[in-house]
């Protein structure tokens, strides 16, 4: 039997007082997919992804993962569907009174679903998944790189284990070797872990080396959901001006190659 989609919006519509942010909007995400979700400033990105972890709830439609609606069910049902999923936000969002070994085991300790020798030795684990040393786990955020603080965020976010991880502009803020080298790590993790990624981005070498579809989000629904490649060949205006860039080098490459 066919496992339900990972994620499933039907109908969401989202509204702050007269602005209407998302109007019937609809999308799909299949086991073992990497879905790019795409917009301009105001289209309402990330406050999908909030809808997405269940932070806000749309004004109409349903939001449904694993095959079930996200809020359904008692708080321990609640609770067990959460944590099929991690989150890995922006700019990180480590707890600053904590060391890098008590952030990644921060779920487990507020779940209560580890012991203590437990925590040390997933932590450990984490550490080596996300390719920093044992020595990291005892430093503080203030002590971190910008490229740390992703990693030690990263290994919270795939503490419990998840199914599905969500992130929200996950090389912002790096220089092009440091988001090379971590949009390198999510890829291999993805594969190994077999996990089902929807990352919010605005980089489109991050857009390309990742993904298996992009989400466009313009006109408060979803224009075009395609691969990468049939996404930059699409017709909408937005499209065009987002990988501008992309078709211009494309271009180039193009006729550099007829001159030789």
């Amino acid at each position: 039997m066919r496992a339900p989609p990972v994620i499933e919006l039907h109908g969401i519509a989202t509204r702050f007082g007269s602005n209407i942010v998302h109007e019937g909007l609809e999308m799909r995400v299949e086991q073992g997919e990497i879905v790019s979700l795409i917009g301009g400033s105001g289209s309402g990105k990330t406050t999908l992804l909030r809808h997405l972890i269940g932070l806000t709830r749309p004004h109409r439609g349903t939001v449904k993962l694993f095959g079930e609606p996200l809020l359904s069910g008692d708080m321990a049902e609640q609770r067990v569907r959460r944590r099929r999923f991690g989150v890995l936000f922006q700019q990180g969002a480590l707890f600053s009174a904590l060391n890098v070994a008590e952030n990644i085991g921060f779920p487990l300790r507020e779940l209560r679903v580890a012991s203590g020798v437990e925590i040390r030795d997933l932590v450990a684990r984490k550490l080596a998944m996300v390719e920093l040393a044992p020595e990291h786990a005892l430093l503080m955020p203030a002590e971190l790189s910008g490229g740390m603080i992703k990693r030690v965020a990263l290994a919270r976010a795939l503490a419990l284990e998840p199914e599905l991880l969500l992130l929200d502009e996950p090389t912002a803020g790096l220089d092009p070797d440091l988001s090379a080298s971590f949009v390198d790590l999510i890829r291999g993790l993805q594969r190994r872990l077999h996990l089902t990624i929807v990352l919010v981005t605005h980089d489109i070498d991050t857009l390309m080396a990742l993904s298996t579809r992009v989400a466009v989000l313009a006109e408060r629904r979803i224009v075009s959901y395609a691969s990468v490649q049939d996404t930059v060949a699409g017709a909408h205006p937005f499209v065009q001006r987002f990988f501008k860039s992309v078709l211009e080098r494309g271009a180039n490459v193009a006729k550099q190659g007829d001159q030789c």
